[in-house]
């Protein structure tokens, strides 16, 4: 039996960023992986000449989030982002950005007037109540609405609550769409994150955000590092309606999602050993407190951290208590539905950098990533992806077909310049974010077991989410003595 001071479960991007962090604190850590790959959604692969992500993915919170808080403390290597564009809305008739403060509200006439009136009154609302410290984490979004607003308004904003949640308005929360536009924002200063780890030197370099700002365009440089300098002197929510950008201190990794993952393995010490296809069957306790796992063989440590899905922990412990066991029951999830599309050449419906929203019937979140860089096609191609929220009580078959059906509707012309296709359903996050929906403690009822993943917050979404996990399992670990 082989002796370790940690074992992850999984190799998905919370198990490779709490590996990276932990041995980087001196721990001697092992990864047991049932998959053939690692990164699980923050990977890329190659389809007919095409590099396609594992779902769209925007990186958001780099100026001032846990990514880079966790990139310049363990990286050894940092990954390039190009700023990631605007937000647009696509409609029969029209393709504008989408707003994100009340005077580019004012402007946009993809909805009527009057709803545009009540909406920014009923966002001023809202907003007022959460800087009084009022939790709107229990209201939806559709209670939270008056019920005099066109059908558009309503699908409009059921489609910024699917994409923000993963769900409808009606078990999206208000506080969600808040955070979700960053009128609330959660940063974290090296201070912040020094005083929730403790002492930690890492290796000096570059940061992340002169990273970002190094591969701007000139011009662009100025508007990118006064947002930077704002981190220190951050606007009120209030503040927020008037000079709000939605697209703020976003990116894209440049080389595609890879990159990211390439990175982390990368910085990896030759303390972290990696078995793939090795799946655990079982986690060991004994007196109560986690002692190891079964796996293709029996594998001990002092610490184990789960990063799969916390829903599955019963199958792995005994004996866990049944209202632990009925909380992870509490907890959704939602499956969406990415088509990648190759063409022929490069289009001008495509001709912008960021992402475009089709809210008429069935919505979906379009981004043409070989903008951001174009060896992710062969040369004079173009690869755009297109992401759905699917209703699990349909068939996949179903689903397919209407994402095509709506793809073609949005863009007429764009079937006779397809040249590669390709299909991937997933489950985007462990856990969607709704009204009622439960979120797993990073702390298990099994001393020294603990859970990290995009379950277990609820903040931001995608791999920001999962970096927000690991800062705070880096605290919990502090905590209670395990982690120096």
């Amino acid at each position: 039996m082989k002796k370790y001071d940690v074992i992850v479960v999984g190799a998905g991007i919370s198990g490779l960023l709490a590996a990276l962090t932990l041995s980087k604190h001196g721990k001697k850590v092992l990864i047991l992986e049932k998959g053939r790959h690692l990164g699980g959604n923050c990977n890329s692969y190659m389809v007919d000449g095409y590099q396609v992500d594992t779902g769209a993915h925007a990186i958001t919170h780099l100026i001032g989030g846990p990514l880079p808080r966790l990139m310049d403390n363990y990286f050894d290597f940092l990954p390039v982002f190009e700023d990631y564009g605007h937000y647009y809305i696509r409609t029969e008739n029209t393709f504008t950005k989408v707003p994100s403060n009340l005077k580019d509200f004012v402007a946009f006439d993809v909805l009527p007037r009057k709803d545009r009136l009540i909406l920014s009154q009923t966002l001023t609302k809202a907003l007022t109540l959460s800087s009084f410290g009022i939790d709107l984490s229990d209201q939806s979004v559709y209670d939270f609405l008056p019920k005099s607003l066109s059908k558009d308004t309503y699908d409009f904003v059921d489609t910024i609550s699917g994409f923000l949640s993963g769900m409808s308005m009606k078990e999206t929360s208000a506080q969600r769409i808040l955070a979700g536009s960053s009128f609330v924002r959660d940063s974290i200063t090296q201070e912040q994150f020094d005083a929730m780890i403790g002492k930690f030197e890492p290796k000096k370099r570059q940061s992340t955000e002169s990273i970002l700002s190094s591969i701007l365009p000139y011009h662009l440089r100025a508007s990118l590092q006064s947002r930077m300098n704002k981190v220190a002197q951050p606007f009120t929510s209030l503040e927020r309606l008037a000079t709000n950008k939605v697209n703020y201190s976003q990116g894209y990794p440049r080389k595609g999602l890879k990159s990211l993952l390439n990175a982390i393995i990368y910085s990896l010490p030759g303390t972290v050993e990696i078995k793939t296809e090795c799946e655990v069957k079982s986690i060991l306790v004994q007196d109560e407190k986690v002692s190891g796992v079964e796996a293709d063989e029996i594998y001990l440590a002092e610490l184990v951290i789960y990063t799969g899905f916390a829903t599955e922990l019963p199958k792995l412990i005994k004996d866990l208590p049944q209202a632990y066991k009925e909380d992870l029951k509490g907890i959704v999830h939602t499956k969406s539905l990415t088509i990648w599309l190759g063409l022929k050449q490069e289009l001008p419906e495509f001709n912008y950098t960021g992402s475009e929203i089709w809210f008429k019937d069935f919505a979906y979140w379009a981004t043409p990533i070989s903008n951001y860089d174009p060896s992710l096609a062969p040369k004079d191609r173009q690869l755009v992806g297109f992401s759905f929220v699917i209703d699990s009580s349909q068939t996949e078959e179903h689903e397919l077909k209407k994402a095509y059906s709506t793809i073609f509707r949005a863009l007429p012309n764009i079937e006779k310049y397809i040249d590669m296709q390709h299909e991937q359903i997933m489950i985007p996050e462990k856990a969607a974010v709704t009204v009622n929906g439960k979120f797993a403690d990073i702390r298990t009822p099994v001393k020294n077991l603990y859970i990290a993943g995009t379950d277990t917050d609820k903040r931001s979404m995608g791999i920001t989410r999962a970096a927000y996990s690991i800062i705070e399992l880096l605290k919990l670990l502090n905590e209670d003595g395990n982690l120096h």
